[in-house]
């Protein structure tokens, strides 16, 4: 069967027939609403091997929903009812809604009471659903909602870590002894040593801001490295570079090129989007490719890097410099994207990046 690399990152609008047709023959992972019961089931009959996950956000409930199937872990209903201290508040009481998203609520992680509800109520639903795990999402690092730290009891970003350290490794054991996965959204796991694999340790991880902020925004080379070693475990890793929402924009294959040459075609899965744009199906050609074993490891020329391999070959330019280009020879017998012979020699821009198969 052949090796896929595509990730669908897929908790938007509903899904349609179409779409999953197109996952099925594309993607290797796919993460889904978890009241997307029918399309999992779908996903899983066809192709046994696509890894299909169900959302589920750590840090808030989400008012708005009507249910049954939520996309928290414990939805608002529900925190109501077990009382306030479910619920994150400011030092003058109030509880705190994300600053963007309407209507969601942040939780208080480090109460045991909601940590033990949490893992019991995303492991019932996963008891009789065809997921293979849930994508637990916003195991944040920094305060991207306006929060404004000190909480209630003066705590901080740091204490919001720690809790949310215990919350994962509750739910990564819970969810393993059922055979099933966590694979947490670990934000900006580059800042602390250790947090990636830590957190990856029950099933994989996923990274949302990889290489770049947005579109025209980017990490600079050292940020960028720091994040390599995300592509090589444990388990299923995925990574998402922002875009303009087109499958034309640069950032694509950018983000594309980076993945094969650091993570040298192992358990992982790419997709580029815009901003919380998980609506559609991104898709270049080159992303059906498998370029093979690599033959070599990364070869770097300042900082662009480069990587040969059994069936093909990649090269990626993380300068921060707009003429900072850096010019490749290209190994012989390669096609492009259209099946047309490479060039001999290959201009790379900074932030762009090339994957070229072999005949």
């Amino acid at each position: 069967m052949a090796r896929r690399f595509g990730a669908w990152i897929r908790y938007g609008d509903p899904v349609t027939q179409v779409q999953l047709e197109f996952a099925a023959a594309h993607y290797r992972v796919a993460v889904l609403q978890p009241w997307e019961v029918d399309a999992a089931a779908w996903l899983k009959d066809v192709r046994p091997d696509l890894t299909v996950l169900a959302y589920a956000c750590l840090s808030s409930t989400r008012s708005y929903e009507p249910g049954p199937v939520y996309s928290s872990g414990v939805c608002f209903e529900e925190a109501e009812e077990a009382g306030e201290h479910w619920f994150a508040h400011r030092l003058d009481g109030s509880r705190i809604e994300w600053s963007g998203y309407p209507g969601h609520w942040a939780m208080a992680t480090w109460d045991p009471d909601y940590r033990q509800r949490w893992c019991d109520n995303v492991a019932d639903f996963l008891h009789e659903a065809p997921f293979d795990g849930v994508m637990a999402d916003n195991d944040i690092y920094d305060d991207y909602y306006a929060l404004d730290p000190p909480l209630e009891g003066g705590r901080t970003m740091p204490d919001l870590r720690a809790a949310l350290d215990r919350l994962v490794t509750a739910a990564g054991k819970r969810l393993n002894a059922m055979d099933r996965l966590l694979v947490p959204n670990i934000a900006e796991a580059r800042r602390e040593p250790g947090r990636w694999a830590r957190h990856a340790a029950y099933g994989g991880g996923f990274e949302e801001v990889w290489l770049a902020w947005s579109p025209t925004d980017f990490l600079d080379p050292r940020t960028a490295l720091a994040q390599m070693d995300q592509l090589t475990g444990p388990g299923l890793s995925i990574v998402r570079v922002a875009t303009d929402g087109t499958d034309t924009h640069p950032n694509v294959r950018y983000g594309l090129a980076a993945f094969w040459v650091f993570g040298g075609g192992g358990d992982a899965a790419f997709t580029a989007t815009g901003h919380d744009a998980y609506s559609g199906t991104p898709y270049v050609p080159e992303l059906d490719w498998d370029l093979g074993q690599p033959v070599e490891q990364p070869q770097q020329r300042g900082n662009g890097w480069s990587r040969d391999f059994t069936g093909g070959w990649a090269a990626v330019n993380l300068n921060s410099g707009r003429r900072r280009s850096i010019t490749y020879a290209v190994p012989p017998g390669l096609l492009d994207e259209h099946g047309e012979p490479a060039p001999r020699r290959i201009a790379v821009e900074p932030h762009h990046g090339v994957v070229l198969r072999r005949r």
